[in-house]
């Protein structure tokens, strides 16, 4: 009974709508219009608050459907008023998926612009055809059939009719809503990449739910035509496309009445408000405003939201927190019964070229059943772009995919996953504000025969939801089933997130950093779950923590600039000189041995106490304290995942600080926006360069010059910044994107140059440069010491080494060692015991 609550309140309001609206003076033509708007409403809302894709154009159904309707009544006068009412409904779904086909190619503002769009073309099309559809005369002359003894020119008698209509239509969209592909939608609406990533072809579950919203909205067109007996251009507006929205966006788009609501208030407010001021509505859009800005659940949400306001729910963080390791057997519709000798994915010499940089280059990977391959190297490796490509989310340039003998090479990851193909994200990818026990219903479901059933409740496949409850259960989350996923600690979203890839049954896992960010007992509980899994399903892990994946694996891969550097047993990798030199370097470097060095200070200049950093759940630094002194070149070095780019982010603002302090000087810098940081003397050149494509060298150093003229640092003219890197001279007029790797890297470094700087910060400087190019910005850091501080990450442990004075080593978010680094560089013994395992 109380799973049908909705549809006994719609049935019930319908009853006592018109009656209500007499004591205020409005007839029962008034509540019909409601009954019309609050259907056109839910037909919106289908697409909007279940779907995710904001429409700006859904007028252009509501017209469509009247226009229709209007030519079949008046084409066939006498029809009984069915007829024209689903010519309405049948023209408005082939031409909605005709060009929902086009449309939803894109998302986002693009789709939404779109829309925009086809509402202006429908309107002038509509204005300008008057042979078809009138003009701006409109079509009229349309009669209010008899249905038998039934009179609907009788005002009553057409409310009842369209009372009907509606409660009939609300029922089979709530029906729809309900069950297994109805409940898909708002998975889409929640991660449409974890809903691809789990199996589901999302582009057909998109259209079904754009033709379900634009039918409805255009039997609206058509009812609203026989309740005017008359229709015109205008509802076809953008205007009238905005009311649409701005009425289920008051409603509430989370609530299924909620958008009626929304139309309810609209009739009110415009029939009231419109004796006062032929302004209504504008004080409707200060009205719409304000409930975006404060009340963003709607009418319908209101009384949650100051329940959560007032009476929040329990902490979850605690509760994970005091869960411990339990062994379970992994669950039987899980467990793979074969003999385990099968090589189930094999990528041969797959490659991925960007432009002339090849991020992954001739790869083979065999991954065995009931296995733990592990795929590791240092950053920039290309081991994150191989998942891609395995994973479909990205085709190969060259090469071959394999999964279970099936060639994947080119397919999309909803039918790789298909085939079999589970993953886990390195930043958990949830549907964040569905129950724990929604999301893993709708993982299940991705792989039973009712995921495309429309009618069908989903809560009565019992199947889907016992074998959701036992993966809730193995995972460890019995007892959280009703929790919001996005309510979770990190460490429980991270379990939901293994959760998700096994519960559709895959052929084999692909688990992308699943320890990143928890604590050390989180890690435990995860890594043993994933050994777990691997006794009976294949697993392919990509993890930061060498020692761990040490400890858990069976085989190692080993990548390193796209190419793989070794393929072998555990001890194999261990052993490696090769693999030990791409974690700490080599000792020796001719580019090193050209180091000036210098005297740096005593004197701090960029101190941190008791900085921690969140991502989200994710706590990413543990109360680092740390000094930078002035003319010093500090390294920051540390396994991958140790929290060295967040340490910079940190510093420059980008990564908010949860709790300590950072001074720059005698100035506070935590809580400071990054401009302000910024224009105080702190210069960041991140990971990956991050110019701005579309312009060229000189716009990108102006930029970097405009608002950074502060004296708050030492200033560098455009002369003085074309002396350290002359090959810019000669690049000034052309585009950033068109440059070579190295010269936007030097555009980079020039670009934060450009502005007063105290303190430089480089994020992967040397990183997929050429041997001379990273000479040549060796040479110029070693000189800018002279007048400045710098703070350097880099993999290169021996460039980074023989550049700086100090070297700050961190692991899992904490420093762990302060050391000169003329010992690290010298002493192999030492790097292996502070940096390797």
């Amino acid at each position: 009974m109380r799973k049908n609550t909705p549809m006994l309140f719609a049935g019930a309001s319908l009853c006592v709508l018109p009656f209500a609206l007499s004591l205020t003076g409005l007839t029962s033509s008034t509540a019909a219009e409601v009954v019309i708007f609050a259907l056109a409403c839910i037909g919106l809302n289908v697409l909007v608050g279940y779907t995710g894709l904001v429409s700006f154009g859904h007028g252009a159904w509501f017209g469509l459907g009247a226009y229709a309707s209007a030519l079949v009544a008046l084409a066939l006068p006498g029809v009984q008023i069915i007829v024209p009412l689903l010519a309405g409904v049948m023209v408005s779904a082939l031409v909605a998926t005709v060009f929902g086909s086009l449309m939803l190619r894109r998302r986002g503002v693009y789709f939404s612009l779109m829309s925009l769009a086809l509402s202006a073309m429908a309107f002038q099309l509509s204005y300008r055809w008057t042979e078809v559809t009138g003009g701006e005369n409109g079509l009229g002359g349309v009669e209010r059939p008899m249905i038998g003894p039934m009179d609907l020119n009788n005002d009553v008698v057409f409310y009842v009719f369209v009372a009907i209509i509606a409660l009939m239509v609300t029922w089979l969209v709530w029906r729809f809503l309900r069950s297994p592909a109805g409940t898909v939608l708002a998975a889409i609406r929640e991660n449409e990449g974890r809903a691809l990533a789990l199996g589901y072809r999302v582009a057909r579950y998109k259209l079904t739910a754009f033709v379900i919203s634009a039918s409805v909205t255009g039997l609206a067109g058509g009812l609203l035509l026989f309740k005017n007996r008359f229709t015109s251009a205008e509802p076809m507006s953008v205007i009238f496309s905005g009311e649409l929205l701005a009425m289920t966006v008051i409603g509430g788009m989370r609530g299924f009445l909620g958008p009626a609501l929304g139309a309810l208030f609209y009739i009110i407010f415009r029939e009231y408000l419109s004796i006062y001021t032929e302004d209504w509505l504008l004080w409707f859009g200060v009205a719409f405003v304000a409930f975006v800005l404060f009340a963003r659940e709607g009418l319908i949400g209101i009384a949650a939201q100051l329940r959560d306001r007032f009476f929040p729910g329990p902490d979850l963080n605690a509760a994970m927190a005091e869960r411990r390791i339990e062994k379970r057997d992994l669950p039987a519709s899980l467990k793979n019964t074969d003999a385990g000798s099968e090589t189930v994915l094999v990528a041969e010499e797959i490659s991925k070229q960007f432009g002339a940089f090849k991020a992954v280059d001739g790869v083979d990977l065999a991954v065995r059943d009931k296995t733990l391959h592990a795929l590791i190297g240092p950053n920039g490796a290309g081991k994150t772009t191989a998942f891609n490509l395995l994973t479909g989310i990205m085709a190969p340039t060259a090469g071959r995919v394999r999964l279970s003998g099936i060639e994947v090479s080119g397919m999309g990851a909803d039918a790789i996953a298909d085939l079999g193909l589970g993953r886990s994200f390195q930043i958990t990818n949830l549907f964040p504000e569905l129950t724990v026990a929604e999301n893993m219903r709708l993982a299940v479901q991705a792989r039973h025969a009712s995921r495309m059933n429309a009618f069908r409740s989903a809560d009565t496949v019992e199947e889907v939801h016992g074998e959701a409850k036992e993966i809730i259960d193995w995972v460890g989350l019995a007892g959280m089933e009703t929790a919001r996923a996005d309510s979770l600690s990190y460490g429980g979203q991270r379990l939901l997130d293994l959760g998700l890839a096994l519960a559709t049954k895959p052929r084999i896992v692909l688990a992308d950093e699943p320890l990143a960010g928890l604590s050390e007992s989180e890690r435990e509980r995860v890594g043993f779950l994933i050994k777990e899994v691997s006794r009976s399903i294949p697993v392919l892990l990509v993890e930061h923590d060498i020692d761990r994946v040490f400890d858990l694996a069976d085989h190692v891969t080993v990548m390193n600039e796209g190419r793989v550097l070794l393929d072998g047993s555990v001890e194999e990798a261990r052993t490696s000189p090769e693999v030990r030199e791409i974690y700490i370097g080599s000792g020796s470097s001719a580019v090193a041995a050209a180091a000036l060095g210098g005297a740096a200070s005593d004197e701090p200049i960029l101190s941190m106490e008791g900085v921690n950093v969140h991502y989200g759940k994710s706590h990413i630094l543990h109360d680092v304290s740390l000094d930078i002194h002035r003319n010093e070149i500090l390294a920051l070095l540390g396994r991958n995942g140790a929290g060295k780019s967040t340490l910079l982010k940190a510093l420059t603002g980008i990564a908010p600080v949860s709790s300590g302090t950072i001074k720059l000087l005698d100035t506070e810098l935590s809580g400071m926006s990054s401009a302000r940081i910024s224009r105080s003397g702190i210069s960041y050149v991140p990971q990956g360069r991050g110019l701005f494509a579309g312009m060229t060298v000189r716009e990108n150093l102006e930029l970097g010059r405009i608002r950074r003229q502060t004296g708050e640092g030492t200033h560098w003219s455009m002369e003085e910044i074309l002396e350290y890197f002359p090959r810019l001279a000669e690049r000034l007029d052309t585009a950033a994107d068109r440059l070579s790797g190295g010269e936007q890297q030097m555009a980079a470094v020039a670009r934060a140059l450009s502005g007063d700087t105290r303190v430089l910060l480089l994020d992967e400087p040397f990183e997929g440069l050429a041997p001379a190019v990273v000479e040549q910005l060796f040479l110029t850091f070693d000189k800018l010491r002279e007048t400045l501080s710098i703070v350097i990450v880099d993999h290169n442990l021996d460039l980074a080494l023989a550049l700086s004075d100090r070297t700050a080593v961190l692991e899992m978010g904490r420093i762990q060692h302060e050391v000169p680094s003329h010992d690290l560089e010298v002493d192999l013994d030492l790097r292996r015991k502070l940096l390797w395992m």
